[in-house]
């Protein structure tokens, strides 16, 4: 059987991209929310936002630099990445994020 790690979201950025320029292209990280409305079984409206961690690199990073910031309502397609790494008390430390191969500004629905 073959698995794919693909991941799609659609959602808001939390904060302007950070972007960084190395010789080789740029980074573009930004992190964005999703939020999920249901109705609970007491029949109350109610909502959970989760928190992502995206990143992008070359031309996915450009167009993320001139057309995302804080608040834009985005989509993203990529994979799901876990890293790890010691801080400076010694302590080894995971990050999951989202590896971005396609990025796109979408206009919100009336």
């Amino acid at each position: 059987m073959n698995a794919t790690n693909r991941v799609q979201l659609t959602g808001n950025l939390g904060n302007d991209p950070e972007i960084k320029t190395f010789e080789n292209g740029k980074l573009a990280k930004f992190s964005m929310a999703t939020k999920e409305e249901y109705t609970t079984r007491s029949g109350e409206k109610a909502s959970d936002t989760q928190w992502h961690f995206v990143i992008a690199w070359g031309k996915v990073a450009e167009r993320v630099e001139a057309d995302f910031k804080k608040g834009s309502f985005v989509s993203i397609e990529g994979k799901l990445v876990t890293r790890n790494y010691t801080d400076k008390n010694g302590q080894k430390k995971y990050v999951t994020e989202v590896v971005a191969n396609d990025a796109v500004l979408n206009q919100k629905s009336a």
